[in-house]
């Protein structure tokens, strides 16, 4: 039985995105780009500073593993935690306070860099950017129909590589400067500065539902029919097996990201013989070609789909396909002889998984009403985010036993490859965006009657 869940709400001309609407829905993507980058660059600036943590105090390879780690301890409860705020407060609010917080987070360490207090503000800091990536996802998806929001999620994803390329090479070289400590100062002004901005031009879109808004927004021109915007049991979205394959495929690029953003620095100086300051400038290398892919394959997907093709010709398709060659590229690491070589194969193995980020996130919003886009995102990408509660202090722990860092971080890497290569199995076999947003929801009372 397919039950109605209301009556249609016709779209008239003015609920319609203008030229100048479309104007501001990439002023505000931009700035919730921006917003992203400093929410990666957040994290890694402990990566940059860790050789100079572990010599001034004495921190071993598994500390700095686990402090990696604590970020995570309480990131994926959050994240689902505070995503149901996003259902009912305007979303622009939520991101201005995470900012702020961000800032404030970074104080601690410059009074006492006890591995203590590394570790608790590891956590905290963990707390309030929890909700980070499904807010900036939920605040763009709010500017862009689900059939074109790819592309924009790409921008999202983006930030990581933004921090890694433009950030991480500039916190380098504050930290051959002045010290680690100058590091944390400086992300804790750039939030600041953000803060100010987005108080002064942050909106909501036309395309998400308003907190105690009288109107319904604008009809999502997406997979679901006028009847499938209305509000559905959770349940029902996060048992389809589009958001399981999601899911699952993601966790296992997430692990590889959060282990990377911890350790590549390491990785290129202790691992492949490569000066600090060369490590933390290569930091960036791998995310340029994640750039690259996620933009190219993101706007491909976006324009077959503005044309109707399927998803699973499309963005389902395109995932897997990286995957399975940024998982076997990876997997092919420890059997690779030269560093350059080895650092070519990370930058092509790392920019292939990074493409389903951004595709899988889009899809979820293909299968989610508007009004609970904020809580799916959150709980998808918080379950997605417990990949990095692990991976950091793995890679710790495989580099202390192993009989030379090289080789520890070899074989954590062909891990890896390894899992994105399952992750892509997962998507090609289980995700199908368009016979998930078609099933029939049904109300609790619905399923008692059966």
């Amino acid at each position: 039985m397919k039950l109605s869940t209301g009556p249609s709400v016709p779209v008239s001309a003015s609920d319609s995105p203008t030229d100048r609407s479309t104007a501001r829905a990439w002023s505000i993507t931009a700035l919730i780009v921006v917003f992203a980058t400093i929410n990666w660059a957040d994290k890694a600036i402990f990566g940059i500073v860790a050789q100079a943590l572990k010599e001034e105090l004495g921190f071993t390879s598994t500390q700095i593993g686990f402090a990696g780690s604590a970020f995570f301890f309480l990131f994926s409860v959050s994240g689902a935690a505070l995503s149901f705020l996003g259902d009912k407060i305007q979303i622009r609010w939520i991101l201005l306070v995470l900012a702020a917080l961000w800032s404030v987070i970074q104080l601690p360490m410059l009074v006492t860099g006890s591995f203590a207090v590394l570790v608790i503000t590891r956590i905290a800091l963990g707390v309030a950017e929890g909700p980070a990536t499904a807010m900036a996802n939920t605040a763009v998806f709010q500017w862009f129909p689900a059939d074109k929001r790819s592309f924009p999620s790409a921008l999202v994803a983006a930030g990581a590589s933004f921090a890694k390329i433009a950030v991480a090479p500039l916190l380098a070289l504050v930290l051959a400067a002045w010290g680690w400590r100058a590091c944390f100062i400086t992300m804790g002004l750039v939030g600041l500065i953000w803060c100010l901005v987005w108080l002064a031009v942050g909106k909501e879109g036309p395309y998400g539902r308003r907190a105690g808004a009288r109107k319904p927004a604008a009809t999502d021109a997406g997979l679901r029919t006028p009847e499938q915007t209305q509000r559905v049991p959770l349940r029902s979205i996060l048992f389809t097996r589009s958001f399981l394959g999601a899911l699952i495929g993601t966790f296992m690029v997430y692990g590889l990201v959060s282990a990377s953003i911890t350790w590549f620095p390491s990785y290129f100086e202790k691992g492949l013989g490569f000066s600090r300051l060369e490590s933390g400038l290569m930091f960036g290398l791998p995310s340029i070609a994640s750039l690259v892919t996620m933009f190219g394959s993101t706007f491909v997907a976006d324009r077959l789909s503005s044309r109707k093709r399927p998803t699973r010709a499309t963005r389902v398709s395109i995932t897997t396909v990286f995957l399975v060659i940024g998982g076997l590229t990876l997997g092919a690491v420890p059997y690779v002889g030269k560093p350059i070589v080895v650092v070519a194969f990370l930058i092509i193995g790392y920019g292939c998984a990074s493409v389903a980020l951004p595709m899988m996130t889009a899809v979820v919003s293909q299968i989610t009403p508007p009004q609970q886009l904020a809580s799916t995102l959150g709980i998808f990408l918080a379950v997605q985010n417990l990949s990095g509660l692990i991976t950091p202090t793995l890679v710790g722990v495989l580099v202390d036993r192993a009989s030379h860092p090289l080789a520890g971080y070899s074989f954590a890497y062909q891990m890896f490859g390894l899992a994105i290569v399952v992750g892509g199995i997962a998507i090609a076999v289980l995700v199908n965006p368009e016979r998930d947003a078609a099933m029939p929801q049904h109300r609790p009372e619905d399923a008692n009657a059966h």
